[in-house]
């Protein structure tokens, strides 16, 4: 068996002036409204994404150290929503020969309206040209909880699990990303033996329809209000430093936390760390020794 993996992600404009055909990919091509886009242009701009996007270069870091601990399995990245596409990984794993083809979200959680859709583009592409062996969650990986709880613990602030909100109508359908979710939160704070600790979701969209909750800034102000004095931000949902992470936390939450008089911190992203491209490559030996049919 000759085995690649395709390392899939989000993905992120590489610059400033690709943030508008970024966004309308996302959209499905439907128009954006011009104050929208303003808005979000401007805050790639005061990240200082103006020529390289920072998450695409630890992405990229992620692969080369993934495949250098993985020895002679091949690997390719592949973006959901900019290139490399999805759809050229799989054509470059089979490229090289690879007739089974590990696919590996950098994202934790199931949801049908997430790491089901990377499922469906990679079986698209592969086109039963490889033996697919998708990994559909690994929320609750050992190593990844013990990554988290080591950069949580120890510390005297309320510690805040965070995770992206997705729609709530996700909820009528049994979707298990909810759940999962507070499995994992439970896990890291038992690993971290943190005492008292809460969850919040964050990243929530204005589409005009119910999303997951309580958002991070309406619990900070909660918190306050309940005579927290200092928190300390862990994201379980994201891995790496994006506009999620960069602008959501460390901009819009860091300054509400100010005005609050809370004391706002946020632990390490696992980005190319090596514990938790180690934690990667246990994913991908796991899902080769039992392959499904794509």
């Amino acid at each position: 068996m000759k085995a690649a993996v395709v390392l899939m992600a989000y993905g992120s404009p590489e610059r400033l002036a690709d943030v508008p055909a970024y966004y309308s990919d996302i959209r499905g091509d439907r128009p954006i409204p011009a104050r929208l886009m303003e808005d979000l242009v401007e805050r790639y701009r005061r990240l200082g994404i103006e020529e390289g996007s920072p998450l695409n270069a630890i992405t990229e870091e992620t692969r080369a150290a993934l495949e250098r601990e993985l020895g002679d399995v091949p690997v390719f990245t592949g973006m959901k929503h900019w290139t490399p596409r999805i759809a050229e990984a799989a054509d470059a794993a089979v490229a090289v020969g690879a007739d089974t083809v590990v696919g590996l979200v950098l994202a934790p959680h199931y949801s049908t309206m997430s790491i089901a859709g990377y499922r469906q583009q990679l079986e698209a592409a592969l086109g039963g040209r490889a033996e697919l062996a998708f990994i559909e969650s690994w929320h609750d990986e050992p190593g990844f909880v013990d990554l988290l709880a080591e950069r949580a613990s120890g510390t005297a602030s309320r510690v805040v699990l965070t995770a992206p909100s997705l729609p709530a109508l996700i909820l009528q359908s049994g979707d298990p990303y909810q759940d999962q979710l507070l499995e994992t939160a439970h896990l890291v704070a038992e690993r971290a033996a943190l005492e008292t600790w809460s969850f919040s979701f964050q990243s929530e969209s204005q589409t005009g329809e119910p999303w997951l909750g309580p958002d991070i800034l309406d619990h900070l102000r909660e918190l306050r209000g309940g005579g927290v004095r200092d928190v300390l931000i862990c994201p379980i949902g994201f891995v790496a430093d994006h506009l999620e992470i960069r602008w959501d936390l460390d901009h819009e939450a860091a300054e509400l936390a100010e005005e609050l008089g809370l004391g706002f911190g946020r632990i390490e992203m696992p980005n190319a760390d090596p514990a938790f491209v180690r934690v990667l490559a246990g994913l991908v030996r796991r899902a080769l020794a039992v392959p499904s049919e794509a």
